[in-house]
């Protein structure tokens, strides 16, 4: 038992820490769009990697992880100065910004529910902190860099990061362990979120729920 536990922190560890890498990744990519020097690469980077789970802890009441062990902000700082450093002046930006954000989305929902549900939080809140975790620095980002925010123009944004906490939750419930579950969920996260950005699948206001495809002029 302790092996497998171990073996879970392990592996949830591995998936925030890949997590903090493709968010700074594309919040230095937000940064590259907008020209910024190299302090502004790193504090979209930074904002982008930590802002979510900053927030969920925040909103748990839970000491705010990276204050007391600055692991996850040197990564951060680090992932966003190697971009500027070594990405290409000539890389599609947007693009690189938009699938390295969606590799975080996918990591994070499940992150954010792990965390919130070791911390004792029911299933619905621990769900719900998943979606935060998830989608606060891109929000933050967003907002900073005067960018449209993803969650807020109809894209399965929010969604995927629900769908994938909500799997590994369930996952979790039904007594699958946490390796496989983690794997699942963030899978499922990733393909309803590619799915959307590939066929550009949108929600809309009543009346028009749901697009798939450009918008016929």
């Amino acid at each position: 038992m302790i092996l497998a536990t171990s073996e879970a922190f392990s592996f949830v560890t591995t998936l925030t820490y890949f997590g903090d890498v493709v968010f700074a990744v594309s919040g230095a990519l937000t940064a590259a769009r907008y020209r910024m020097d190299v302090l502004g690469y790193l504090l979209i980077g930074v904002i982008t990697g930590i802002g979510g789970g900053t927030t969920r802890d925040l909103l748990l009441g839970r000491t705010v992880w990276w204050t007391k062990n600055p692991t996850e902000l040197i990564l951060c700082a680090t992932a966003a100065l190697v971009t500027f450093f070594f990405i290409p002046s000539d890389i599609t930006r947007r693009k690189g910004m938009v699938w390295s954000d969606t590799l975080g989305l996918s990591v994070f929902g499940v992150v954010g529910c792990h965390v919130a549900l070791q911390f004792g939080a029911p299933f619905v809140i621990a769900v719900f902190m998943g979606m935060i975790t998830a989608t606060g620095g891109g929000l933050i980002r967003d907002v900073i860099t005067n960018t449209q925010p993803m969650i807020l123009c109809g894209q399965l944004y929010a969604t995927a990061a629900l769908f994938g906490a909500l799997c590994y939750a369930s996952l979790r419930s039904w007594g699958i362990s946490e390796v496989p579950s983690a794997l699942v969920a963030s899978l499922g996260a990733f393909l309803l979120r590619a799915w959307a950005i590939v066929y550009d699948v949108r929600m809309g206001p009543p009346g028009s729920f749901i697009r798939i495809g450009k918008k016929s002029s």
